[in-house]
């Protein structure tokens, strides 16, 4: 059954005082309030509502069928899945970190920045085929190579980058066959970029609307982020006086996380929520806090106390941790509410209905009679 509808004067052509029939009957064929509950008829001639009264249209909910997330919760696991995008980023920056040190002669940096790209994609690659049940799943994946396809072309990009990680660490570590060894650390520094933000441009491509909307610039603050953990890494690992690469990797990657993850949530609008709410938003504050602080931290002090960059180190991988499981579970939490489907869907209808109404005009005022300025942004009524 239907509430009954609220007895509302009608705003007509007589005023909001206009009088009813015998009985309290409509004199014109028009239920009171009619007119005022659709958002029609002129606002400056709608009765205001005195303390107490409820409200004409009620407060929209966003709901759907019996109940159910219009998305289907995405069913990786949280600690596998948010863990590789972490563990990748940090094998991918190893990688170009190693490569320059290797080219400079600091060779205590680019044995531990080796070592750590192997073990970051190792560990990475283990969490994936956890997440997957069975080995045999992953290397079906190989069976095709689809460049419109991101896991396709991620499958293929870890199954090239691995060997040439390993050959690099394990020339380092034995002395043998040095120049394959740098052979292949130059190659695993050429796919290091791409390691790193792949997973980025992996989650993007669904329709989960906290990744899918943040297309642009995700990848952009996984690459930072993953230079960011892998200097971290190397301020832990290697002597203060063969660090500086590491500080200044440090410095860039925390630059360019920061931008670029402030320029998405701004960018992103409501899909935006999730990544400033509950769990998901206290986890990217405690990425841009550690990840500040030990960028800058790394920078004045690294340079002088092994401690101080160590502590600098270890907020930097913190950091980038946080920021792969804050826009991991927000995923989750925006696919789990259907008003960040609906809500950019609807807008993104009226952004073109209204591009279609400037071209049909001509792209001026004239013709269209103000109709943008009526009722909804689409032009339509108050709902």
């Amino acid at each position: 059954m239907s509430a009954p509808e609220p007895n509302v004067p009608e705003a007509g052509a007589g005023g909001p005082n206009a009088p009813e029939g015998p009985g309290g009957a409509e004199t014109d064929g028009e239920r009171p309030g009619r007119t005022a509950a659709i958002g029609q008829g002129g606002g400056r001639h709608r009765r205001r509502r005195g303390r107490g009264e409820r409200p004409v249209v009620p407060e929209a909910e966003f709901t759907s069928y019996y109940g159910l997330p219009i998305l289907n919760r995405p069913t990786w696991k949280t600690l596998d899945i948010a863990g590789y995008l972490f563990l990748g980023g940090l094998a991918g920056g190893s990688s170009l970190l190693a490569a320059g040190a290797h080219a400079t002669g600091r060779r205590a940096l680019a044995r531990s920045a080796k070592i750590g790209a192997l073990g970051a994609i190792s560990a990475s690659t283990v969490a994936l085929i956890h997440d997957l049940g069975r080995p045999g799943r992953f290397y079906n994946m190989l069976r095709v190579a689809k460049p419109t396809s991101p896991m396709s072309m991620g499958s293929w990009l870890l199954a090239a980058y691995g060997p040439l990680a390993g050959v690099s660490a394990v020339t380092e570590v034995t002395g043998l066959f040095r120049r394959s060894g740098a052979a292949a650390t130059a190659g695993a520094a050429v796919l290091g970029p791409a390691v790193a933000s792949y997973t980025a441009v992996l989650i993007a491509d669904t329709a989960v609307p906290s990744w899918h909307e943040g297309y642009r610039e995700l990848p952009f603050a996984f690459t930072g982020s993953g230079v960011a953990a892998a200097a971290g890494l190397g301020m832990l690992a290697a002597p203060v006086e063969q660090a500086g690469p590491a500080r200044r990797a440090a410095v860039f990657g925390a630059a360019l996380e920061l931008g670029a993850t402030a320029v998405m949530t701004r960018r992103m609008g409501l899909a935006a929520e999730p990544l400033e709410r509950g769990r998901p938003g206290a986890l990217m504050r405690v990425s841009k806090a550690l990840t500040a602080a030990g960028a800058a931290a790394g920078l004045l002090a690294g340079r002088r106390s092994r401690t101080a960059a160590a502590l600098s180190g270890a907020a930097l991988l913190a950091g980038s941790a946080a920021l792969r499981f804050g826009v991991f579970t927000a995923g989750v939490a925006s696919a789990e509410d259907p008003k960040y489907t609906v809500l950019p869907q609807r807008e993104r209808l009226r952004a073109r209905s209204r591009e279609r109404r400037r071209e049909t005009s001509g792209g001026g005022s004239g013709g269209t009679g103000g109709t943008d300025g009526g009722g909804g942004e689409d032009g339509g009524p108050v709902v």
